[in-house]
């Protein structure tokens, strides 16, 4: 797991509409993040948020295919952490 720094309010944003249930991803080296069906508009900074662990897919799946996407117990932290701090 990498380690995140400060947040961006971008990357807050992200956290927040996964612990809303908004958030869906592929599983595959560099997952493709969705909000609302719709591509999330920095696909960098929400490849960079899965790599730390921060957010995962809710179920398994096979390589390639959708799943809801869930915040991890460093992403709860972590959104708390910003929270405090936005």
């Amino acid at each position: 797991m990498e380690e995140m720094q400060e947040l961006s309010r971008r990357e807050v944003a992200l956290l927040r509409a996964t612990a809303a249930n908004r958030v869906d991803l592929t599983r595959s080296a560099e997952p493709d993040v969705r909000v609302d069906g719709l591509p999330f508009c920095d696909p960098t900074t929400a490849r960079s948020l899965v790599h730390a662990g921060l957010i995962e897919a809710a179920t398994p799946v096979a390589p390639g295919h959708r799943a809801p996407a869930r915040l991890t117990a460093a992403g709860a932290e972590a959104l708390g952490m910003a929270v405090l701090v936005a």
